[in-house]
């Protein structure tokens, strides 16, 4: 198993180009299988997750190669509506193929996925919403079995309890193609839905709405291919900015998406960071100690702070003068990295939903493993800002949606290595 090898104390300086989205690019991928047609997607990060995505769009019969930061898929010939255990256990984010193989294939065989073990994140919104849309759906011991018998789902109208971004992207690449009209109600807002929305807008798809809370979709015969550029990553960018906050240091983030990475950019500047933002790029430096967050810091669906980007911004608060609070209103095991900074010498005191930590003078090396993604990367932001070496295990988590993590952090002049 890899680690990184993490020698802490140096001030983190240059520029760095934004890798392309994570949580665009796998649902974008997987909408690629509406379309009867090359679809050439750029700016596609090079990560685990999207090999394991490329994986199923080839085992379903696609042509998917990944090349030059570019994702080629030619989806004219899918022949196959199963993805095989094994595939599903790879990544979290894979149930988002059922909507995209029912609408192409009428029918799909999936198992529950794998990932990041965040707490149960239930496909029953997911399930109930498909069978609104006329689709039948089995379940025998973790198989799920979804048809629609006409072989063309139908338009709905679908209120969601919750503003599920999965469930949002399943309803969305089912309807597509679906027969006549499909509102959402209470549908998610994030920046990465109206990415997908875009491209598929590209390929010929009728949507509107995306962005709000309410998005309407037209259903078309078909798709076609097309050319897209993948928007940038907001919380790898987040992930940089509390990388260089931390370290006390100074940096240029280009091919930056500024408006929608303003709600990080607000929280760096409360805690003295000096921050520019024009011309998709990011310049952050950061000034005497960094000072607590006053407000407390509530996780929430977009437009609020997203809890992909919690933990890498505790990590960046540790040392800050004063007390921060956090609320974890998303996921139920949203604090598993906090052992792992104790261990580093931070000060954090976990009841629940809620986390307080409070500033410390200084941190130490330790040997830690990464919990999850976004875990794993708020333990390489704090061993960066450590006195001494850490040993930072299990990074096949960080993997899954960082670019060549230790050539940035090393061309940032951080001292880091993969062994």
């Amino acid at each position: 198993m890899q680690k990184f090898i993490i020698m802490g104390g140096n001030r983190l300086s240059g520029e760095i180009t934004l890798q392309g989205s994570k949580n665009s690019s796998l649902p974008i991928m997987a909408a690629a299988l509406l379309a009867e047609g090359e679809c050439v997607l750029k700016s596609c990060p090079l990560l685990t997750d999207v090999y394991s995505a490329s994986r199923i769009l080839n085992c379903l019969g696609c042509r998917c190669r990944l090349s030059s930061g570019n994702a080629i898929i030619d989806a004219s010939d899918v022949s196959a509506f199963e993805i095989p255990k094994e595939l599903m256990r790879e990544m979290r984010s894979s149930i988002m193929f059922m909507g995209a193989i029912l609408g192409r294939m009428g029918e799909c065989i999936i198992s529950i996925p794998g990932g990041c073990e965040l707490g149960p994140r239930p496909i029953d919104m997911h399930l109930a919403a498909l069978k609104k849309m006329g689709v039948d759906i089995s379940d025998n011991g973790g198989i799920i079995h979804c048809r629609i018998p006409s072989g063309r789902a139908n338009g709905a109208k679908i209120s969601l309890s919750f503003p599920s971004v999965g469930t949002t992207e399943n309803i969305i690449l089912c309807a597509v193609t679906a027969e006549g009209e499909t509102i959402i109600n209470n549908a998610a807002r994030e920046p990465e839905i109206c990415d997908l929305c875009r491209f598929l807008r590209a390929c010929g798809a009728e949507i509107k709405g995306d962005g709000e809370s309410r998005i309407i979709i037209n259903g078309v015969k078909k798709l076609h291919g097309c050319e897209y550029t993948i928007m940038p990553d907001r919380i790898a960018g987040a992930t940089y900015l509390a990388m260089t906050a931390a370290t006390g240091g100074e940096m240029i983030l280009k091919n930056a998406c500024i408006a929608e990475m303003e709600p990080f950019i607000s929280v760096f500047e409360q805690t003295g960071c000096g921050i520019y933002a024009a011309d998709n790029k990011i310049y952050i430096r950061k000034g005497a100690r960094l000072r607590a967050i006053k407000d407390r810091i509530r996780t929430m669906p977009h437009p609020g702070f997203p809890t992909d980007a919690q933990a890498v911004l505790m990590s960046a608060l540790i040392k800050a003068d004063g007390t921060s609070v956090f609320e974890e209103n998303i996921f139920d095991c949203r604090y598993r990295h906090t052992d792992a900074l104790i261990k580093m010498g931070a000060d954090i005191q976990v009841m629940g939903k809620i986390a307080v930590i409070r500033g410390v003078k200084k941190l130490h090396g330790a040997d830690i493993e990464a919990t999850d993604l976004r875990g794993g990367a708020a333990m390489a932001v704090a061993a960066l800002s450590a006195e001494g070496t850490t040993h930072l295990g299990n990074i096949s988590h960080i993997d899954r949606g960082y670019e060549k993590f230790e050539n940035i952090v090393s061309s940032l002049g951080g001292r880091i290595q993969r062994e």
